[in-house]
């Protein structure tokens, strides 16, 4: 892919008319910064991945393992690929006018009713509802495309509408799934995600939108934030409900400091570095804005396992011990493992490179602890931090 645009782009418009031409903001735009729009659009969207957190917390401690992580890679995808998809545009495009504002609201509106699908599609594999509230959100990316599209020229102009093509023909690919007998749908829809995928690359093959590094790694930092919040949240009520129904507060301290000790860690290691220096150009940052899944993903899953943890801690959860501290080991492992892998590697040098990985390993062996081990796993992320700080600052 090119790490270079064709051409440069044309200056932000200051323009107080509540129509403004979509024209391309710059890269090297100072003190670029998220908007109030985009926080309250990141606020509405973890409504959804709170609800497919409390989805999976339930199938997870009924033990309905392949059902609760089937329905929570699918939610969580749709979740993820749309508010992804609005970032970069916003990176590249956002011209705050009230078409745009009024856009961004209907794919609020669409992720509103995603969410509201999310216990049908757990419970009964029902997509309707989680469907439609997807494609409102990806056919008003369309909208927007188009709207680039036509303050464009030339191979801008191009990408624009190879993204609005694009994401049409996969949200017909969505209505045709809907139609479809339910026996073909483990078939089709993962056909369907490849095909959301591929539209970026193909769209910006030879060209590449103005997104502003700064700008993009400081969205996804903020998401990150949100999703940690939600998980201390769901872990939370959930020691609390605990306590008023079982007054169990010895067996829930030791749940509630790992569970702490693992947001707090995960908090740290995330943002330990700076990374959009490592942003240069597509191939990095589709990599690094993909592999973004697995971070969100998992950080929403810690809270689940949370939840069933104390569950467990409580003898509600009709899984054993040792299972329900899986389900905290080893979303944490991976959210260890793939900060490690998407940034983390990329600005730290000798000891400091294995930290993450051998802490993701030592997370996972905390599994065999059975009841006592998320205050291992907690232990662990912990000094993984004083670790790196340590090894930092002999850098230094």
């Amino acid at each position: 892919m090119s790490s270079d645009s064709a051409a440069a782009p044309r200056p932000h418009p200051v323009d107080p008319r509540p129509v403004r031409r979509m024209v391309p903001r710059s890269r090297d735009e100072p003190h670029r910064v998220a908007t109030p729009l985009e926080l309250f659009f990141d606020l509405c969207f973890v409504v959804a991945v709170g609800q497919a957190g409390r989805e999976l917390a339930h199938d997870l401690a009924e033990g309905h393992w392949g059902d609760g992580l089937t329905g929570y890679v699918l939610a969580f995808f749709a979740i993820w690929w749309a508010w992804m998809n609005f970032t970069w545009f916003a990176s590249a495009y956002d011209c705050d006018d009230v078409p745009y504002r009024v856009t961004t609201l209907v794919q609020i509106a669409g992720v509103l009713i995603l969410a509201a699908g999310v216990p049908r599609l757990f419970g009964e594999q029902d997509l309707v509802l989680a469907v439609v509230g997807y494609m409102v959100m990806r056919l008003a990316m369309v909208t927007q495309w188009l709207r680039a599209a036509a303050a464009e020229e030339g191979a801008a102009r191009a990408v624009a509408l190879r993204y609005a093509v694009g994401i049409t023909l996969c949200q017909i690919g969505w209505g045709v799934v809907l139609a479809l007998p339910e026996g073909a749908r483990p078939v089709v829809i993962p056909l369907g995600v490849l095909a959301e995928l591929a539209v970026p690359a193909v769209a910006e093959l030879r060209f590449q939108t103005t997104w502003h590094p700064h700008h993009i790694a400081e969205r996804y930092g903020l998401f990150t934030l949100i999703v940690l919040g939600e998980t201390v949240a769901a872990a939370t009520v959930a020691v609390q409900s605990a306590v008023d129904e079982h007054e169990g507060l010895g067996r829930l301290l030791p749940v509630a400091a790992g569970g702490l000790l693992i947001c707090f860690s995960a908090w740290w290691i995330y943002f330990a570095r700076p990374v959009h220096e490592h942003l240069r150009g597509n191939r990095q940052a589709f990599l690094w804005g993909y592999g973004h899944y697995l971070v969100f993903g998992a950080a929403a899953a810690i809270g689940s396992g949370l939840e069933v943890a104390v569950e467990s801690a409580v003898h509600k959860a009709h899984v054993s011990e040792t299972a329900a501290t899986a389900t905290v080991t080893v979303p944490t492992a991976l959210y260890l493992f793939t900060v490690w892998l998407l940034h983390s590697r990329h600005v730290k040098t000798g000891p400091a490179q294995a930290l993450l990985p051998v802490a993701a390993a030592a997370v996972l062996a905390c599994t065999a602890a059975g009841g006592d081990g998320v205050l291992a796993a907690g232990l662990v992320s912990a000094a993984t931090v004083a670790v790196g700080v340590a090894l930092h600052a002999r850098e230094r």
